[in-house]
C-alpha cells in the first residue's frame, strides 16, 4: 500500500446536498482513492421525502457524479455492509453519523482492523436532565472508543467529543462547509434575479429585507423571527421600509401566515431548490436563524448565506454561530428564544444598512473560504493521511 492509493471508504446514509461536493473534492486528492458507501435502502434516483418540509424533494443539482460510490442493500438485515468494505480492501473508514446500527456495527468490526475516523455535527446546546446527561455521557463515551479519530466541525462540536471521553490528540478539525464557489459566482448575475424577486414580491428596491430561509418547524422558531419583527416595524414606522422574506414549508407554514396576515411587510416564498438559492440569499439583506432548538447543531444556511455575501444573525443555540459570527463584523449573535435580544440584534443591522451593512456582507463572503468544501477536503486528507504514516511508524 502507497499513501497514493490510499483507499478509504465512507459509510453515510444517502445522497445529500453538503456532502456531494465534499466527496467530489476528496475524490480529487492524489493520495486518496475514496468510495461512499450509502446505507439507506433506495434507488439513485428515488425521491425521498422530507417530513420538515412536508414533500418530497429532489434535489436539482447532481449528487452522484465526480466520485466513486455504490448503495449497499439489506444493511440491517445482514452485515452486507461490512462484507462489502472489506472486499473493496479499505485501508481507513470515515463514518458520517454512528446512530444507524449497521454504521456503528462498521465501527466496532473495523476498528482495530483499519483506521476508524468519524463525523458527526453533534453538540452540548440543548439543555438535559442531568440524569438524562449522565446516562447519554455513559452511552457515548462507549460509543467512541470505536473511533480511532473523532473529526470536529467546529468549537461547539469538538467540546462534545471532549465531554465524551475523548482525548485532545484523538480529535481533529476539518470545517462543517458547503460548496462556497457555487454560492459566491456569478455576483453580478445573482443579485439581478434577486432585484426581480424583489419586484416580483412588491419590495421597494431600497428596502431592507431580513431573511429567513429553511424548514418552517419548531426548533427553527420562524414564529419568533415573526413577532420580533412586527415589533420592529411597529418601532420603526411605515418610512424605514422593512420587510421580512420567509422562504419555506413546513408544519408551520399556516400558523405563520395567519401569524402575519396583519402586514404587507411579510413574504412568503415556497420551498426552494438549489440553483435558485444564490439568488434567493441576496433577495435578502440579511439572514436569520433565530433556531430555538433542539437539534440545530449547525446551520449550514449560515454558511451559505456568508458565501453569498449576507452578514448573518443567529441565536445561541445555532451550533455555528460560535465560529461564524464575528459580532459586528460579520453578523450578530442573540439569545435563543428572547424576542427582546433578537429585536435588538435587527435594530442594529437596520442602523447599519448602506455601506456598513455591505462592508459586513463582504466580510462574511472572505470568512466563508475559510469555511469552503475545499479546504474540508484537504484537512480531512491531511487527517487520514497523517495517522497512517503514524501507524505504519509504530507498526511492528
Amino acid at each position: 500500500m502507497t499513501l497514493r492509493s490510499l483507499r478509504l471508504a465512507i459509510v453515510t446514509t444517502h445522497p445529500i446536498q453538503y456532502y456531494a461536493p465534499l466527496f467530489r473534492a476528496l475524490a480529487q486528492q492524489n493520495a486518496l482513492d475514496p468510495q461512499v458507501f450509502y446505507t439507506w435502502p433506495q434507488t439513485p434516483t428515488q425521491d425521498r421525502f422530507d417530513p420538515g418540509f412536508g414533500r418530497a424533494v429532489e434535489w436539482d443539482i447532481p449528487l452522484l457524479e465526480g466520485y466513486a460510490h455504490r448503495f449497499v442493500a439489506n444493511v440491517a438485515k445482514r452485515p452486507g455492509l461490512n462484507t462489502e468494505i472489506a472486499a473493496w480492501q479499505a485501508d481507513a473508514l470515515l463514518v458520517f453519523g454512528w446512530n444507524l446500527h449497521a454504521h456503528l456495527g462498521a465501527m466496532r468490526h473495523f476498528k482495530g482492523r483499519v483506521p476508524v475516523f468519524f463525523r458527526g455535527d453533534s453538540t452540548l446546546l440543548d439543555p438535559r436532565p442531568w440524569w438524562r446527561n449522565a446516562l447519554r455521557r455513559a452511552a457515548l463515551t462507549w460509543v467512541y472508543r470505536h473511533v480511532d479519530v473523532a473529526i470536529a466541525v467546529g468549537a461547539n462540536n469538538g467540546d462534545y467529543y471532549r465531554w465524551c471521553g475523548l482525548p485532545t490528540n484523538r480529535i481533529e478539525f476539518a470545517p462543517h462547509s458547503v460548496d462556497v464557489r457555487r454560492f459566491a459566482a456569478a455576483d453580478e448575475q445573482q443579485t439581478a434575479r434577486a432585484a426581480q424577486l424583489r419586484r416580483q414580491l412588491g419590495i421597494d428596491p431600497n428596502a431592507l429585507v431580513f431573511l429567513f430561509a429553511g424548514k418552517l418547524q419548531k426548533k427553527k422558531s420562524p414564529d419568533l423571527l415573526i413577532d420580533a419583527f412586527v415589533r420592529l416595524a411597529r418601532e420603526r414606522g411605515a418610512d424605514a421600509l422593512l420587510h421580512l422574506v420567509i422562504v419555506g414549508n413546513g408544519e408551520l407554514e399556516t400558523a405563520l401566515k395567519e401569524r402575519a396576515a396583519a402586514t404587507s411587510q411579510i413574504h412568503f416564498l415556497p420551498f426552494q431548490n438549489q440553483s435558485a438559492m444564490p439568488a434567493v440569499y441576496r433577495l435578502g439583506d440579511v439572514f436569520i436563524l433565530p433556531s430555538g432548538g433542539p437539534g440545530e447543531t449547525w446551520g449550514l444556511a449560515l454558511n451559505e448565506a456568508m458565501a453569498s455575501g449576507r452578514p448573518i444573525i443567529a441565536s445561541s443555540r445555532v451550533g455555528g454561530a460560535r465560529d461564524l459570527v464575528d459580532p459586528g463584523k460579520t453578523g450578530w449573535v442573540f439569545d435563543a428564544g428572547q424576542r427582546d435580544g433578537l429585536v435588538a440584534v435587527m435594530a442594529a443591522a437596520a442602523d447599519a444598512r448602506g455601506a456598513p451593512l455591505q462592508r459586513m456582507g463582504e466580510a462574511a463572503r472572505r470568512a466563508s473560504a475559510h469555511w469552503s468544501t475545499e479546504e474540508c477536503a484537504r484537512r480531512i486528507g491531511a487527517i487520514i493521511r497523517s495517522r497512517i504514516e503514524i501507524e505504519q511508524r509504530e507498526a511492528p
